[in-house]
């Protein structure tokens, strides 16, 4: 007589079909961010009734993520009293609606990947999915390859499902990140399966035609490759890393040379790839307009109004700091200005540190750089993967303090290093190089 498997506690079935259904409910909100053609977008409905719920069943907001959420609102009370400035409110009140919504999405994802670390590698696989599918959107559209396909293109340029070729780039920064690690720490005979989806977000980037999102791409991958050198204790994985990167930028810049024969690719490519375009060098360009908005943000130190830069000079700030001292004044330019400091130099302390998670709080982190300082060239205040980024990172940094915490409260014996996440790369001669 076969003896049956003994049943699993009901308590412990229960939590695992919770496990699940809560997880992918954060990677469909996450996948959703890559479709934002309209405003409000599906993921603005999506995620805000996920929050609510999330908050009725349990959302715990640790002392560790709280910084963000106090620097975020009072970021938003700035906007509310510049808002206060304005002599007539257009949209006003909705779009300072939606300011403080992503804020409390940023506040959600640090919280619920402080809670359960493993929600990162459903985060970074729903993010690769959704850039994806964004990015063939954008390039069947850029080449027309069937009726319709040029509703995702925007200028000419490849939009895939965003209303703006510089925020549809960007986007699929972090994914190309995340294959380009798999690609230089995994194992050889998966690297096809990293270079394939790796190309096709590459090729999203390229025919953005973004100079910033370029430029993203290229800054967070020089800087991915100098922390795998720096983190890494093993001669040989370093010699990889180099001959790698040299013939990762040989088949780019045929790549490059092979896409230029294109009609038209050539054309667009010179004109963008201009340091200044016309728009930038006016009179009244981009350049000019940010001496005129400092010397603006001088004389109102309460802010002058969410988007009234705009409606004056009929182009908007194009730098996040300008624009935080003109449409949140003084008070939110200095929570924008702590906010990020205190991230970044938190995150940097513990960037190295042999964490299962921290895979994905490198890439997340060294993203979230390139994003600041293409905030001194663009707005990316509404920029839903921004806040998802700023999540990511605030996660890593409070599962760091649980961890010290977790330590200090352990008796003084040794104890073996943690784990690796399932889907992380597992530390190895001194550092956190994949096996996988």
């Amino acid at each position: 007589m076969t003896a049956q498997a003994p049943e699993l506690p009901r308590a412990a079935v229960n939590a695992r079909l919770v496990a699940l259904i809560s997880g992918a409910a954060v990677s469909f909100g996450v996948f959703l961010s890559g479709f934002v053609i309209n405003e409000p977008a599906p993921y603005e409905l999506y995620m805000a009734g996920l929050i609510a719920v999330w908050a009725l069943f349990g959302l715990r907001i640790s002392r560790a993520v709280t910084p963000l959420l106090v620097l975020l609102v009072i970021f938003n009370i700035g906007g509310l009293i510049s808002m206060s400035q304005m002599g007539e409110l257009y949209n006003t009140p909705l779009y300072l609606a939606v300011s403080l919504f992503l804020a409390f999405t940023a506040v959600f994802f640090a919280a619920v990947t402080e809670a359960r670390p493993g929600i990162y590698k459903l985060i970074f696989m729903a993010w690769l999915a959704a850039a994806l599918a964004t990015a063939a959107l954008g390039i069947l559209g850029y080449f027309n390859a069937f009726p319709g396909a040029g509703v995702f293109t925007r200028y000419d340029r490849a939009a895939g499902a965003f209303e703006d070729p510089n925020v549809f780039g960007p986007f699929l920064t972090l994914p190309g990140i995340w294959l380009l690690y798999r690609l230089l720490t995994g194992s050889p005979l998966r690297m096809v399966l990293y270079a394939v989806p790796l190309v096709i977000i590459a090729a999203g980037i390229f025919f953005s035609f973004s100079r910033g999102a370029w430029g993203l791409f290229a800054a967070s991958s020089v800087l991915l490759v100098a922390c795998l050198f720096l983190q890494s204790a093993s001669g040989l994985f370093r010699l990889r890393i180099v001959v790698m990167t040299v013939a990762a930028i040989v088949l780019l810049i045929l790549a490059v040379l092979v896409i230029l024969q294109i009609p038209g690719v050539a054309d667009m490519f010179t004109a963008r790839a201009r340091l200044a375009q016309d728009y930038d060098s006016d009179r009244l360009g981009r350049f000019a307009r940010y001496g005129i908005g400092f010397a603006m943000a001088m004389e109102h130190p309460l802010g002058i109004g969410p988007l009234n830069f705009g409606r004056i000079y009929g182009e908007d700030t194009h730098d996040i700091w300008l624009k935080a001292l003109l449409d949140y004044g003084w008070l939110g330019f200095a929570a924008y200005a702590v906010l990020i400091g205190w991230t970044l130099a938190a995150g940097f302390r513990i960037l190295f540190r042999a964490r299962p998670w921290q895979p994905y709080f490198l890439c997340a982190y060294v993203v979230l750089i390139g994003h600041v300082a293409l905030g001194t060239i663009i707005d990316t205040d509404h920029w839903r993967h921004f806040y998802l980024l700023l999540g990511l990172v605030w996660g890593g940094i409070a599962l760091e303090q649980r961890h010290q915490r977790a330590l200090r409260l352990r008796p003084l014996v040794a104890a073996p290093p943690p784990p690796p996440a399932q889907g992380a790369p597992a530390p190895r001669g001194g550092s956190l190089l994949s096996s996988a």
